[in-house]
């Protein structure tokens, strides 16, 4: 039976599909068989990026009319499956839209649901996929079993989009049915917190700060190097529970997924559910006074030393070579 069929709920910010939406199309082409895009409001503008990374079909629902996205895309998505167009697997994007499309799906659909996963196999008929628990220190693999479709989400940078599968995918219209009562939530107002360079879960060089800065003004130091290497600022929770910077600056577990070519890590101890969020870096570097700090056991470099010395030490450096 294999998988012939697969959908990729996809996302789109700015007017381009975010960098999770071309990771999920990549790996899904890779599995083989016909690879579809699902898509909230005008698909059109979007068609051509989703077909490079391997969508041959985009499901659009058109406008949603200030319905709530959740409820709107997992009744259109029902409609087209009720309709004969059934997917084996689809798969969704671990982000609160993603979760929601999906929760109400599974159970429109009566299916089950595997989530916070980061890699997938396909032998056969048997759909596998891989969920890192205990904050990353065990892997637990998942096989489906029952009716199709199986639904799944992934981590954001569990996957490298590569592009050039081919031409634009083929738009086609999945409209919202009447949605009774569930549409009395509407969306009144989107609020988007202004940042300035690169974002975070995109950038190639993220500096992040943790507690071994000691006050909240100290994380400066952080903003201004990572302004220097023009690269993001990143925090651990530690810090950001404590109100010194925004959750957007999380990174780990129940933050943001960050793999850039250089993590520096200065104050940060390094908590297994810290780690999570960014040991896929390429060259990572620690700072801390601690030399027994976790975060030196996945560290390509580490110093040993005082943030307060080291940092400034290594702005005046940068600031030298202009």
């Amino acid at each position: 039976m294999g998988i012939d069929n697969i959908w990729v709920f996809a996302q789109a910010a700015d007017g381009a599909p975010t960098t999770g939406t071309l990771e999920l199309l990549t790996k899904a082409r890779s599995l083989g068989g016909n690879v579809s895009a699902f898509i909230a409001g005008d698909g059109a503008a979007v068609a051509a990026a989703l077909g490079d990374h391997g969508a041959a079909k985009v499901y659009a629902t058109g406008d949603l009319g200030g319905a709530l996205p959740g409820v709107a895309v997992s009744a259109a998505m029902q409609a087209v499956i009720n309709g004969g167009d059934s997917p084996d697997l689809i798969m969704f994007p671990q982000s609160y839209e993603g979760r929601d499309v999906m929760a109400r799906l599974s159970v429109k659909l009566d299916r089950t649901v595997l989530t916070n996963s980061t890699s997938i196999t396909v032998e056969g008929d048997a759909v596998t996929v891989q969920t890192p628990v205990f904050g990353g220190s065990k892997l637990v693999n998942s096989t489906f079993t029952g009716e199709r479709p199986f639904l799944a989400a992934f981590r954001p940078k569990s996957f490298v989009a590569e592009p050039g599968a081919g031409a634009a995918g083929e738009v086609v219209a999945a409209p919202v049915p009447d949605l009774g009562s569930a549409a009395g939530a509407t969306v009144t107002a989107v609020h988007v917190e202004e940042t300035s360079g690169p974002k975070l879960d995109e950038a190639a060089v993220v500096v992040a700060g943790g507690r071994g800065l000691g006050e909240a003004d100290k994380y400066a130091m952080i903003e201004s190097l990572a302004k220097a290497l023009h690269g993001a600022p990143g925090a651990s929770r530690a810090i950001v529970d404590a109100g010194w910077v925004p959750y957007s600056y999380q990174v780990g577990q129940t933050g943001k997924v960050v793999k850039p070519t250089v993590y520096i890590a200065a104050g940060i101890s390094g908590a297994t559910q810290h780690m999570v969020g960014m040991k896929g870096s390429k060259n990572i570097i620690a700072i801390n006074k601690d030399k027994e700090a976790p975060i030196f056991g996945v560290a390509d470099l580490g110093i040993v030393g005082d943030v307060h010395k080291v940092l400034p030490q290594l702005l005046e450096a940068l600031a030298a070579r202009g």
